[in-house]
């Protein structure tokens, strides 16, 4: 066993273990440390306590000091300087028009070092634009690239849960996720569903897919031929997490879908078993084909407590459809209330024939088309009356516009 302290060097990064030589160091405690990349500034998540030395990652680096008020300001101060940094690269980013989105900036403790991370949909030579920024800063500058989950945890944000980023908050390594886990835990396999705002698989369809794993072993498969309580059927569907699986039944007429847990079902076959019960169903030899007979449950009787058996009968609800001994409907006017007379036939309308009469209503006349004289006959409209023109085709002048074309002809 060792004795360390869990040291967290930025609020978005992993836990690193630092050997505390001898102090004594809280949880929330701010300490400088070595790093491999010099002198840190960090805070304690964990104070002393040991660990097994197997899962320490040699090497040890040490725990130089407690922070001092000076080391806060510093630190404080470094922070603050990371949007100037940040603007100023990205200045020379467009300058040189390179196809890279900057994300952040981190300057080390001692300001030896200046670390920018950046997305880039290809591989971008990018030595130019680190020779320039080293000339700016006067000091190292590192450019990374990462992925599209490392940029959703240096960014941050709020998942579809309403709850911030798990790699933001604890997750200190990338799981591998795959669409096996999403069809094993019966989720939708729609991409906005299950993909997290990085675009990538959700990292929670990891927690939980050893519970399913181990369910899986004790649950039957899908198109099982089985036996159930309710007799001989086949599973359509389970429910991990109940532990219950749907049968349809193959005998009797009962075409529902029954409910089983798993520990009543007894797995037959499959397919292929379920194809021999039935062929030999039809040819009457179940048991030469070593199918025992069903026991099927019956349903278990309704026990009514002493109290309510010696309870006198409820009166009948106001409103019910009770009939009474004429057969007629209460309606609702109490027990003794005659039935509504029924009403008269409404009359029908004067087309059609009336309901329940001895004959039908004669149909009412009907005007007779009124005939419009056509253009060509006295007293109608003639479209030549207008231009002075006969039906002959010659044009006068001074017609009347008769079909006769009594009008004087032009020399």
């Amino acid at each position: 066993m060792k004795e360390i302290v869990s040291i967290k060097l930025n609020d978005k990064g992993k836990i690193y273990f630092f050997d505390p030589r001898g102090l004594a160091i809280g949880s929330g405690a701010r300490v400088v440390v070595e790093t491999g990349n010099g002198i840190a500034y960090g805070v304690c998540s964990y104070g002393n306590h040991e660990v097994e030395e197997s899962i320490i990652v040699p090497p040890l680096r040490p725990v130089i000091r407690l922070a001092t008020p000076e080391d806060d300001e510093r630190a404080a101060a470094c922070i603050e300087r990371n949007a100037d940094d940040l603007r100023l690269c990205q200045e020379k980013i467009d300058e040189m028009n390179l196809p890279m989105k900057l994300i952040s900036s981190e300057r080390s403790f001692d300001g030896s070092r200046i670390t920018f991370h950046f997305t880039s949909e290809s591989r971008v030579d990018f030595r130019k634009l680190v020779w320039e920024l080293s000339q700016m800063f006067r000091t190292r500058v590192m450019l990374i690239q990462v992925a599209a989950r490392d940029k959703a945890k240096l960014i941050g944000g709020l998942g579809v849960c309403g709850r911030p980023f798990c790699c933001s908050r604890f997750l200190r390594d990338f799981h591998p996720v795959s669409i096996k886990m999403a069809k094993m835990q019966g989720l939708s396999l729609n991409p906005v569903k299950i993909a997290g705002t990085c675009g990538k698989l959700m990292c929670c369809l990891k927690y939980e897919q050893k519970a399913y794993e181990d369910l899986l072993t004790r649950a039957p498969k899908i198109n099982a031929f089985v036996e159930t309580p309710y007799g001989k059927g086949s599973i359509v569907g389970i429910n991990l997490l109940r532990g219950v699986a749907k049968v349809r039944l193959e005998d009797g007429g009962d075409a529902t879908l029954k409910s089983v847990a798993f520990d009543e079902l007894d797995v037959l076959g499959g397919k292929t078993r379920r194809a021999e019960y039935q062929t030999a169903k039809a040819e009457g030899r179940l048991e030469e084909a070593g199918f025992k007979p069903s026991v099927i449950r019956k349903p278990e009787p309704i026990i009514i407590p002493d109290f309510l058996a010696d309870a006198p009968p409820a009166p009948p609800a106001k409103g019910t459809g009770k009939r009474g001994a004429d057969g007629r409907g209460t309606g609702g006017r109490g027990a003794g209330a005659p039935a509504p007379r029924p009403t008269a036939p409404r009359p029908a309308a004067p087309d059609m024939p009336a309901r329940g009469g001895a004959g039908e209503r004669p149909p009412a006349p009907r005007p007779e088309p009124v005939k419009k004289p056509g253009p060509g006959r006295k007293g109608g409209y003639n479209k030549n009356k207008r231009r002075g023109v006969g039906s002959g085709g010659n044009s006068s002048v001074g017609g009347n516009g008769d079909s006769g074309g009594g009008g004087v002809k032009e020399p």
